[in-house]
């Protein structure tokens, strides 16, 4: 497994810390090697010497997500790839594009988007193993290694996470250790969904419950929270899931509901729980130049009429989070949610990860199965009545349920994939995708790539239907 064991990164994660200028050629950082870091050179521990050098490493992982990984705003990104796999994008795109294979439910274990979102991710947690593994024999404050740890495992479960729903089965890294990530195997759900757990549950405890900057792009421990309640709403563990959701809507002195759509996703919203920092001053987020258009035909996605039409007339999301372009004789709609699809002169908006309104939904579908039903119709109610609609008339807990699952699919649309992963685990995806050409029920999962398969034969066998 070439992007578990092998080296290369951290040793660009040191370079770029050190801006060192080297008597031999540096190869580029995109993926590991086969060999360890050159012995003349600084190391893993040269970097966890000095504070400042090891909370750069951490950025540089939160850095690495942000515009390589699963959660990029760009075509390659869950938001997309997902969008298209499921029922919320069109895609008009090359017919020779790896996208083009999500979208007519082809993807094949040579797609190269699929061996991106595998490498990209074991890479990441590579480097955030790397911190972890250097932070704790430091000499650091007890606070600063607790801030660096837990963030660290913060990412370690995030990323697994993902790879879960991904690909089902697969490895919980934990080490560096190259002799033994090359043999790894995979895991059950069960297995992964329990390291999951341990590692937020231990960052929760070591993380702060304030940012460590005026941002809210570094995690904190309600940032750790919220993933956690995602999990265990995930994994039916309703109770669990009611109560850390309960716990991040209470915190008030950081979190309040924006009752206006347009503010929701500005840098520093008050619902931001977590959001990525652009890469430069003045840039805005990737998800602002990917989706709008100016001109039609769009040259890569549109909304589906099938996510156009979920939204009733009177929806204010349509209106404040949808925008349209016209040729005179055909319209095409985009994302919106984001508006600066350019640079600005100081940075608007961030991309927002976890946000408060997804902890409402979460804390509405435990109240439902929990049987509190006036408190889930509460929770979806706010939600309603700030898209300008009335309260559900639903009474019963199945109607309160699809009440709250057709409310996720309008509220958390082109966000990192919600509505495949929410299809799946609610066991609609045949029902719903079933009209799509190419949809089979093993589409339920990816492929592991080939190329990982034939560097750690321990991986197989491949998913089914593939």
């Amino acid at each position: 497994m070439k992007t578990i064991y092998k080296k290369k990164h951290y040793w660009c994660i040191v370079k770029k810390i050190f801006f060192l200028s080297f008597t031999f050629s540096m190869p580029a950082c995109d993926s590991f090697l086969d060999v360890d870091l050159p012995k003349s050179q600084l190391t893993n521990t040269t970097v966890f010497q000095d504070y400042t050098t090891a909370n750069a490493a951490m950025a540089d992982v939160y850095s690495k997500i942000r515009d390589k990984g699963l959660l990029t705003g760009t075509l390659v990104g869950l938001t997309s790839q997902l969008g298209n796999y499921t029922d919320e994008l069109t895609f008009y795109g090359s017919a020779t594009s790896a996208t083009f294979g999500f979208y007519t439910n082809q993807v094949l274990p040579s797609n190269t988007t699929v061996a991106l979102f595998w490498n990209n991710s074991y890479n990441q947690i590579y480097a955030a193993n790397a911190v972890l593994e250097g932070v704790r024999p430091s000499t650091f404050s007890h606070q600063q290694k607790a801030q660096l740890e837990g963030e660290a495992l913060f990412v370690r479960g995030l990323l697994h996470f993902y790879l879960l729903q991904l690909f089902g089965e697969i490895p919980y890294i934990e080490t560096t250790d190259y002799r033994i990530n090359s043999v790894v195997t995979r895991m059950s759900t069960t297995e992964v969904y329990t390291h999951i757990i341990t590692d937020l549950k231990t960052a929760e405890n070591l993380l702060l419950p304030v940012y460590s900057g005026t941002e809210r792009v570094r995690a904190n421990s309600f940032a750790v929270k919220a993933l956690l309640a995602r999990v265990y709403l995930y994994v039916s563990k309703w109770g669990d899931a009611n109560k850390l959701a309960t716990s991040v809507i209470e915190n008030n002195s950081l979190y309040v509901f924006e009752n206006n759509l347009n503010k929701v996703f500005l840098k520093n919203s008050t619902e931001a729980i977590w959001q990525f920092m652009p890469a430069l001053a003045g840039k805005n987020t990737d998800e602002g130049a990917f989706f709008i258009f100016t001109s039609g035909p769009p040259s890569l996605v549109s909304l589906s009429e099938s996510l156009l039409n979920s939204f009733t007339v009177n929806d204010l999301r349509k209106t404040a989070w949808t925008g349209s372009v016209s040729n005179g004789i055909r319209t095409w709609s985009y994302a919106n949610k984001y508006k600066e699809p350019r640079n600005t002169s100081t940075s608007r908006e961030y991309s927002m990860v976890l946000r408060l309104t997804e902890q409402y939904l979460i804390r509405a579908e435990a109240r439902a199965e929990l049987g509190d039903l006036i408190g889930a119709k509460e929770d979806l109610n706010k939600i309603r009545k700030r898209a300008g609609l009335t309260d559900i008339i639903a009474s019963s807990k199945e109607e309160i349920l699809e009440a709250i699952f057709q409310e996720r699919r309008k509220e958390l649309f082109t966000e990192y994939g919600h509505r495949f992963f929410d299809l799946k685990r609610t066991g609609k995806l045949d029902t719903i995708l079933s009209l799509k050409t190419g949809w089979n029920t093993t589409d339920n999962l990816l492929p592991i790539p080939e190329s990982e398969l034939t560097l750690n034969p321990n991986l197989k066998p491949q998913n089914p239907g593939y």
